[in-house]
This record gives C-alpha cells, structure tokens and sequence, in this order.
C-alpha cells in the first residue's frame, strides 16, 4: 500500500471530525431559549402565545420559548433594553424614541395598525376639547403610543406639556385614578380604554386615528445578526397567528377576551380598532413613525439636533417581513 492511500483514512478521519466540531459549536450557537413578551394591545402575541405555534416550530431545535408580559411599550423598550426580552411589542413612535435614546432595537414585523389610543374623560365631565385640557390633570405612561398621541394632541391646539399636569401611571393605573377623579383626563390605551367605555360610559373627547402609530414587533439588534434565520422562525409563526386572526374573528375575540379577562363586547370593541390586514415594514409605516417623530422634534421632545430620518432608517429592517408580501 503507497503512503498516500495509507493517509487516506485518517485524512478522511480528520475531515469527518471537523464537520462534527463544526456541527457541534453551530448546535452551541443556538440560544436555548427565546423570550418574547406577549400584550393586550397586541391581540396576534396572544394568539401566538394561546396555541403554542412557535413552541411547535422550535420543537425540533430544542430551544424553549418564554413568554413576559408588557403592560405597555414603554416596560417592552426597558425589557429589550436590559437584555431580558429578545422580542418586544411597541407602539412605532415608541420604539422610535427608544432607538434614538440608545435602545439596540430593530422593528422586523406590523402585528397591527391601530387605533388604540384616544383622550379620554368620564361621561360626566365638562372636558369636550384638549384646548379644555389646559391646568388640568392628564394621566399618561411616559414614553407609550399614548404618550406621543397626548403631546401631538396639545400641539395642535397650541399647548404643551407644560400647560397641564401630567400624573404619571401605567395604562390600567391611569383608568383607575380617571374613574376615581384623581385626574380629569386619561390618555387611553385599548382594551383598557374599550373597557372604560363599555363598562363605565367613559368618553373619547380626542380621536385621531393618523396621530396612531403601527403596533412594532422589535428585535434586540444582536439577536438579529447573530440569529438571522430564528428571526425568521418567529415572524413565521406571528404569520399563522395573524392568519388565524383574521380567518377566526369570532374565535378571535373570544380568545382575547379571555387571556386580558374582558368581556365579549370589551374585545369586540378594540378588535374593531385594529387592523391585521399588512405584517410588512413597508413605506406606510415607515411614514407614519417619521411624521410622529417630526412632530415630537418641533414640540421639543426630540432634540433639534436628531436626524429624525436617519433614527427611523435605522430603527426599521425591513429584511424578514418584506418575505412575507406575496402572502398577505
């Protein structure tokens, strides 16, 4: 036997070995576990959560899948932000704010385009306009979709934050303190919002469904680069539930209402304020988020010096959902 076919084992041998190592370090490279956060605001993330669809689609790749809930977009930006959440749901304009502040975020999939945020005041208040809002108290979480809608709503009529007092809550905190008249104005997020009208005769003094910006499904941008084919995976899985969501409306509204313990009617009212009908990262969103920041830039909450543009260039990727066009 010549040397060279004596070699030719353990060259083979050596190759075999390396695929194997190889193999094995890609298998390690694998998170074990993705965590997402799941949102009353956002009815297709209780639908993924309810029927387990992404646990099935990562069955076979062993990694886990754990669910947090965000009782708003401004807990999701803190959760992404800290390293806890690798999948947060936003309002766009939020997750706008939290990418220019410093949040390593990229928007990848619509899971809605609603209108969930309004001003709100009960049904016996003198409040009819957000002019009457002036020297009143005004709750709001900080940094939400309802937050930016409260700001745009006073520049219209030439206020500011500073012309009212700002009580600062969580959404369903916000409800409480405007039934109790701690506050005379609340500035709504739904189903919490679909509630207080169904239940209490609350009033929507301040509709604007323009100043609503998309529902953001967000990515921590390291999961992103280094994960690119499980980002993939989940935006499949939020494709079946938002399928299943508009193929079931029925089933749709009962499953909401029992996994945010509303009634039928509460969930009907919000599922009527929200469209499922795009996922893609498109030119309507990417123009609606632009405008809201403009404007939070010329109401001074964004600094005079951002490049709002660049901030949104850099907060949207368009890459995964852009797949999903022929499929709508």
């Amino acid at each position: 036997m010549s040397l060279l076919a004596s070699l030719r084992p353990i060259r083979l041998l050596a190759v075999g070995a390396m695929a194997m190592c190889c193999s094995a370090a890609f298998a390690a490279d694998k998170p074990k576990e993705i965590r997402l956060d799941y949102a009353y605001y956002s009815p297709v993330s209780l639908v993924l959560k309810e029927k387990g669809i992404l646990e099935e689609k990562l069955k076979a790749d062993g990694i886990a899948v754990r669910w947090v809930l965000s009782a708003g977009s401004n807990k999701a930006l803190e959760f992404l932000n800290a390293g806890s959440l690798d999948f947060g749901s936003t309002a766009g304009a939020a997750a706008l704010l939290g990418k220019i502040n410093g949040n390593p975020i990229k928007g990848v999939y619509i899971y809605s385009k609603p209108e969930w945020t309004a001003l709100v005041t009960n049904a016996d208040s003198p409040i009819k306009t957000v002019e009457d809002l002036k020297g009143k108290r005004v709750a709001v979480t900080r940094g939400t979709d309802p937050h930016i809608f409260l700001i745009r709503a006073l520049a219209g009529a030439k206020l500011t934050e500073r012309d009212v007092k700002l009580v600062l809550l969580q959404h369903a905190d916000g409800r409480t303190a405007l039934e109790k008249g701690d506050v005379d104005a609340w500035s709504g997020l739904d189903p919490i919002m679909a509630s207080a009208e169904v239940e209490k005769g609350a009033k929507l003094f301040y509709r604007n469904a323009d100043a609503n910006t998309y529902g953001l499904l967000n990515v921590r941008e390291a999961f992103a680069n280094d994960n690119g084919p499980l980002v993939d995976t989940v935006i499949a899985a939020y494709e079946e539930a938002r399928r299943w969501s508009i193929a079931n409306p029925d089933a749709l509204r009962d499953l909401v209402a029992n996994a945010a313990k509303l009634t039928p009617e509460v969930a009907a009212k919000q599922l009527t304020r929200t469209d499922l009908k795009d996922p893609t990262v498109g030119d309507k969103p990417r123009a609606s988020i632009l405008a809201a920041g403009e404007a939070l830039k010329e109401a001074g909450v964004i600094e005079g010096k951002v490049d709002v543009k660049a901030a949104v260039d850099s907060l949207l990727d368009p890459r995964f959902s852009s797949k999903l066009a022929a499929v709508q």
